[in-house]
């Protein structure tokens, strides 16, 4: 017993010890991927914020650009000194300008896009920028402010000190997408061109100016100074801002591996293809030169809408991702004191289930050396002492069904012999219909032989009667013997119609028509004269196939029987409808005599059964009805209580054809 219950103990720590171990391994690994998931977004909702901050630095350095170049446009001085061709005039006012406001060029152009002054390089005047989309759109009398990218022979004409700034060989960088180029010579610019107009609002000149983004850093410290305050992580800092020309880093404070800004180098293929050739926005993690960051990638466009570059805003991953760590570590130290303690406490509590289940088994193994007798005790209140209750009962039960078993053999011999007369009775039955079957062929055949002769018996009584007075002896009873004859007539046309039914003649018939027929034929009957009739037709039923003498023959039955059954006093409600599906059109005939009872009910189509005295009626008119329904594809049913009337339901198919029985 000893061995059982180690072995039991060790499967149960064992079971509970996988469930607890592989629950918790999922619980954290799906709270790794939750906590994750939601810092992370949180990170990426934080960097798509700081990407709409940086893009308010980079629009107001443009608007500054735009504002300094359309206020000198405008002012009365420089309009002058162009009408009076003072080049070196505008030379100095145009140059102090520039200067003030830290511009890389400002250069102005006459009405046809030559250039009349230029600022940063004096000396070189007289080329022609009229195609330039931003000089062209500003020769048509509006101010232009875009990024656009200055070819290299532009920036030399400004001064070969912008081409220099300009001019960038790539640095391999990790992920990057592979480019036939090795090197950038040309520059991205702020660019802003406003015209100058006379006051005739005629334009006299364009004047415009730039600023070079190509080793600029004055915006992407200022996004970084403004969004994340020089903040730190472990000696790095963990805002970064970057302004690419194309996929090439021209202004950025990200550090390389030197510690020096990473100009020169390129972003990866994977935001490359997403921003600068899908043309979309990209939030995610991306690998910025040597590290990950959580970033935010957007694209710059020219005057064309076309991209040249992209505007970046990032945080190092690492924060985040160490900041995830630390909390599931506590988690799994958390976790993993509770298995233990529950390992502890699971080896206790075993105690408690296998003692009573080692009583068990030795009551069993003597129950089943046949001692019906034996009671196992348990005195906890648990599921371990509900199922000693149970075993006791089901000991209990066996002695029990040991006592019923020999009780049931003594009922059982009892139990066959009843069911042995009930088979028998039920043979008779079925006997008995056969036979009722066969007298039904035989009665049928009688009243065939001997209608002839009771039309002889009526035709020779109908003369008798004619030869005799009325006060004579006689005939009082000639006319009984004519009345009777009539009668069994009566019975036998009924019998021949029962038996053999004349074949249907069929044709398109309308219900309610049928029904006034029957009505007009009995109506004028005195029974019918304290009888109230009412009538509910639907008047959009479709016609039926039908013999139209079978149905108002039966028609003719049942309000026959109605008005038997009121004693010509009452009211009777003949009522048509189309049922819920249009298949079948419904008849109702609904009186209000006494009702018919439930014992009545289940007889009442059956052949010769009626509750009318004795000498008043076949009991074959429902038969027949039911008979003539039953060939039409259709239903008659009856519903009725004691002392409510009756209804009696008849359903034809709308579709439907005669069956030939």
């Amino acid at each position: 017993m000893k061995l059982i219950s180690q072995s039991l103990r060790t499967k149960l720590i064992f079971s509970f010890l996988i469930i607890i171990i592989f629950g918790g391994l999922l619980s954290l690994s799906f709270g790794y991927r939750l906590v994750k998931n939601t810092i992370i977004s949180q990170a990426q909702a934080k960097v798509r914020h700081d990407l709409s901050s940086a893009w308010m630095v980079f629009n107001e350095e443009l608007n500054n650009i735009k504002e300094i170049v359309s206020l000198t446009s405008a002012r009365e001085s420089i309009r002058e000194d162009i009408k009076n061709n003072s080049q070196s005039i505008l030379l100095k006012k145009l140059s102090r300008v520039r200067e003030e406001h830290r511009l890389d060029i400002l250069t102005l152009v006459d009405r046809k896009g030559i250039v009349i002054v230029r600022t940063r390089n004096p000396g070189v005047v007289g080329d022609d920028q009229s195609q330039d989309e931003i000089i062209k759109r500003a020769l048509s009398k509006s101010a232009v402010s875009k990024p656009q990218i200055v070819p290299r022979d532009e920036l030399l004409r400004e001064n070969k000190d912008l081409a220099d700034l300009a001019y960038m060989e790539f640095i391999p960088t990790p992920k990057a997408a592979p480019r036939l180029e090795n090197r950038e010579t040309s520059g991205m610019m702020l660019k802003v061109a406003s015209p100058v107009l006379d006051e005739n609002n005629n334009i006299l000149a364009v004047l415009y100016g730039g600023i070079l983004l190509n080793r600029n850093y004055d915006i992407v410290d200022r996004v970084k100074e403004t969004v994340y305050k020089e903040e730190k992580y472990k000696g790095r800092e963990i805002g970064t801002a970057t302004i690419f020309q194309h996929d090439l880093r021209i202004s950025t404070n990200v550090k390389n591996e030197r510690n020096e800004r990473a100009i020169g180098t390129r972003v990866s293929k994977e935001v490359s293809n997403a921003v600068l050739v899908e043309g979309k926005p990209w939030v995610d993690r991306a690998f910025v030169v040597n590290d990950w960051y959580i970033t935010a990638y957007e694209p710059i466009r020219n005057i064309n809408n076309e991209i040249i570059g992209i505007l970046y805003v990032g945080m190092l991953e690492r924060p985040y991702i160490d900041t995830t760590n630390r909390v599931m570590l506590a988690f799994t130290i958390m976790a993993s004191l509770c298995v233990v303690f529950l390992l502890v406490i699971l080896y206790f509590s075993t105690s408690r289930i296998i003692n009573p289940l080692r009583n068990m088994v030795i009551a069993t193994q003597e129950i089943a050396k046949g001692d019906l007798n034996l009671e196992v005790k348990v005195d906890s209140k648990d599921e371990i002492g509900d199922l000693a209750d149970s075993f006791n009962k089901m000991i209990a039960d066996l002695k029990s069904a040991n006592e019923k078993l020999i009780d049931w053999g003594k009922t059982l011999e009892k139990k066959v012999k009843e069911r042995t007369k009930e088979l028998r009775e039920a043979q008779a039955h079925l006997i008995q219909t056969e036979k009722l079957a066969s007298l039904g062929k035989l009665a049928a055949g009688v009243a065939h032989e001997i209608n002839n002769p009771l039309g002889g018996i009526l035709i020779y009584s109908h003369l008798l009667l004619e030869d005799f007075d009325k006060e004579s002896p006689y005939y009082n009873n000639l006319e009984k013997i004519v009345k009777e004859t009539t009668r069994c007539k009566e019975i036998v046309k009924g019998l021949l119609e029962f038996a053999r039914p004349k074949e249907p003649e069929t044709t398109s018939s309308r219900v309610n028509e049928l029904l006034d027929n029957a009505l007009s034929l009995l109506e004028s009957q005195s029974l019918f004269q304290n009888i109230r009739v009412g009538k509910q037709y639907s008047e959009d039923l479709p016609l039926i196939t039908a013999d139209n003498a079978q149905l108002q023959q039966v028609f003719m039955n049942i309000i026959l029987n109605a008005a038997d059954a009121m004693k010509g006093e009452g009211i009777l409600t003949l009522r048509t409808s189309l049922d819920a599906d249009g298949e079948y059109l419904i008849i109702d005939f609904t009186d209000t005599g006494p009702g018919i009872g439930e014992e009545d009910k289940k007889k009442i189509f059956d052949p010769f059964f009626t509750t009318k005295e004795a000498g008043q009626g076949t009991g074959l008119g429902l038969s027949i009805s039911y008979s003539i329904v039953r060939k039409h594809q259709g239903t008659i049913e009856v519903q009725s209580e004691l002392g409510k009337g009756a209804t009696f339901t008849i359903k034809l198919p709308v579709s439907g054809e005669i069956q030939d029985e």
